[in-house]
């Protein structure tokens, strides 16, 4: 999330400072435009607003009209009509009706957290029906992701005559056929992108699929879950079912769909921007035992923020699919059993601590790895590595790294012995990759895979590796060329150490939930004197930023190992730098201070030159 923006920028516009070139290459530049600072004045005056605040929602769209939108972002405004879904009120009409008539219902889920949030708010909805669900997480290093024939069969054998497939699906038609053919209908629930072909299913909703017009494709599939379960409640009302019954709390589901609509990292737009904001909300009100759970073995002692969504409860919950049990990140967040909860989540916070030390050791040979290549050839547009002895489990955070680290899209594969590799990919700015790798499959490249712009999954025969790198390369090098050739930094505007205060963060927290689309403020800190600067585990460097005032602030630096930004801050003790970064809530000890997550640095005297 700390990546650079990357668009074209007139020459004419001065960059922020005087800094062309920062100590990670980015032009540092306003990120609000003239046209759109005539609008953050308007939005101030016409709503009583700070100026500061005005400036920060302009520049993230909002105009006088919809400011209120940007300040309250509620569903009652933000929620879209279930029924623009292509196939929603189908799928809604025979889930109303299988729960009417206490069919048998499996729930087939991805292992990440949208999976296991989609197949917890299935289970969740079914129960307040008074009926449950057979549910199934395929083993990540075993199975591989989606729906398989077998696993699909297995379900229909078992008596289940609707299955639901969540965060998966789009792509498995030899399952679905194979699920028909055993007497069971398909519903597909899925967010990611599809070809023009779709499975023989009952349904697939899918906003992402190319003939539907919903606009809803920025959702998790957790969100288009949520559409479900609404379009589902309201075929219910229409049958009668809720004449003697409650109607099912849907609202009390929402911090499933924040946690997951954060950690998928999909864009903080229209509905998820209410989603994550009225879902913190419900998070702080611990119903979800399994939250509560995980929120206290990760020692969260502060009201959940989407940090600690996606940095701290995110990840142990992925940490089950990644090197323990699949199934445990969709049994914690199901559970009302508050003794299952706790033993779910010491479980998943020790499998966490197993996956940082693996993820450790893949990271030291891929970053080798990649080093290597990049000496060998410097104009890649991309880094494919691969080696026997990748965990399968954490490929796709390790492609991440590597991506952020080189800022070139990176393939990462494990290799099998028996002639496949299983792989991960992640892209940068601009760069579609789930496209790219769509069209491998369909050149034969590749044995299956898909995704998302961002990131994307596949199956490869290792004889057909060198091929596959050709293919990738002629795809990538002209986007990667094209959202490399001007790196830009965007500031949202420039601060003391002494501003950066509680009344502020107050201001800023006004305006959020901040994510992918919607970025969080970003602040320079102009000519401030580097105190008490010390690298933290090879990796992070800690430091205090004076003003010329006196004022400090604490700051840090996460995951910058030996690039130009560390040495520049660790050789930097005693001197004034321009620093960017934004700001953050600390706790300690029940006491408040605010910290600069510095994402950038730049020496003053190179805008003097």
């Amino acid at each position: 999330m700390t990546a650079a923006l990357k668009f074209p920028i007139p020459e004419t516009v001065s960059p922020v400072l005087g800094v062309e070139r920062s100590a990670r290459g980015n032009r540092w530049v306003e990120r609000l435009d003239h046209p759109r600072a005539l609008a953050a004045a308007a939005i101030s005056q016409a709503n009583a607003l700070p100026e500061l605040l005005g400036r920060v929602l302009a520049a993230r769209g909002a105009e006088t009209h919809t400011a209120s939108r940007y300040l309250d972002p509620s569903l009652r405004t933000l929620l879209p009509d279930p029924a623009r879904v292509k196939d929603m009120e189908k799928a809604a009409a025979r889930f109303a009706s299988a729960i009417g008539a206490r069919e048998k219902i499996a729930v087939f889920g991805d292992y990440d957290v949208d999976g296991a949030a989609s197949v917890a708010l299935i289970e969740r909805f079914l129960r307040a029906h008074g009926q449950s669900a057979v549910t199934y997480i395929p083993d990540r290093l075993t199975e591989g992701y989606g729906p398989s024939p077998e696993a699909l069969v297995g379900l229909a054998e078992g008596g289940a005559r609707l299955i639901l497939t969540v965060d998966c699906g789009t792509t498995a038609e030899a399952a679905i056929a194979a699920a028909n053919a055993a007497g069971a209908e398909v519903i597909v629930i899925d967010h990611h992108q599809a070809d023009e072909a779709l499975p023989p299913a009952f349904a697939v909703i899918n906003p992402n699929r190319q003939d539907d017009l919903s606009g809803q494709g920025h959702l998790a599939a957790a969100g288009v879950v949520f559409l479900f379960l609404v379009a589902t409640t309201r075929a219910l009302r229409r049958d009668g079912f809720y004449r003697d019954l409650p109607e099912p709390d849907l609202l009390g589901l929402l911090d499933l769909v924040a946690l997951a609509t954060v950690c998928d990292v999909v864009p903080f737009r229209e509905a998820n921007r209410a989603f994550v904001a009225q879902g913190l909300k419900v998070l702080r009100l611990r119903h979800n035992q399994g939250l509560s759970a995980l929120a206290d073995a990760a020692r969260i002692d502060a009201a959940p923020t989407c940090y600690s969504l996606g940095f701290v409860l995110g990840p142990r919950i992925n940490a089950g699919g990644r090197v323990g049990a699949s199934s445990l990140g969709a049994r914690l967040l199901a559970t009302e059993d508050p003794i299952e909860a706790r033993a779910i989540a010491t479980r998943l916070e020790a499998l966490n601590a197993e996956r940082k030390a693996i993820e450790e050791r893949m990271l030291e040979e891929a970053f080798a790895a990649a080093d290597t290549s990049l000496a060998a050839d410097p104009s890649l547009p991309l880094l494919f590595l691969a080696a026997e002895g990748f965990h399968k489990g954490l490929l796709g955070l390790v492609a991440g790294r590597v991506a952020e680290r080189f800022r070139l899209p990176a393939f990462v594969a494990s290799l099998d012995p028996d002639g496949f590799a299983t792989g991960s990919a992640r892209s940068i700015a601009s760069v579609d990759l789930g496209a790219a790798i769509r069209s491998a499959v369909h050149e034969g490249l590749l044995v299956k895979g898909g995704g998302h712009a961002m990131a994307a999954g596949f199956r490869l025969e290792r004889r057909k590796e060198e091929k596959l790198v050709a293919f990738l390369h002629g795809r990538l090098a002209g986007p990667v060329a094209q959202a490399g050739s001007t790196r830009a930094l965007a500031v949202d505007g420039a601060l003391s150490a002494g501003g950066a205060n509680k009344e502020l963060m107050d201001l800023l927290d006004r305006a959020g939930p901040y994510g992918p689309g919607y970025p969080e403020p970003r602040f320079v800190f102009p000519a401030h004197r580097l105190a008490r600067v010390r690298a933290i585990k090879e990796a992070h460097v800690r430091c205090t930023l004076k003003a010329q005032d006196g004022a400090r602030i604490e700051a840090c630096a996460f995951r910058i190992g030996d690039t130009p930004l560390a040495k520049l801050l660790l050789d930097g003790e005693g001197q004034q730098f321009h620093v960017a970064g934004h700001l953050r809530r600390t706790f300690w000890q029940g006491r408040e201070s605010i910290e600069l997550l510095i994402e950038d640095a730049a020496d003053p005297r190179d805008s003097q030159r």
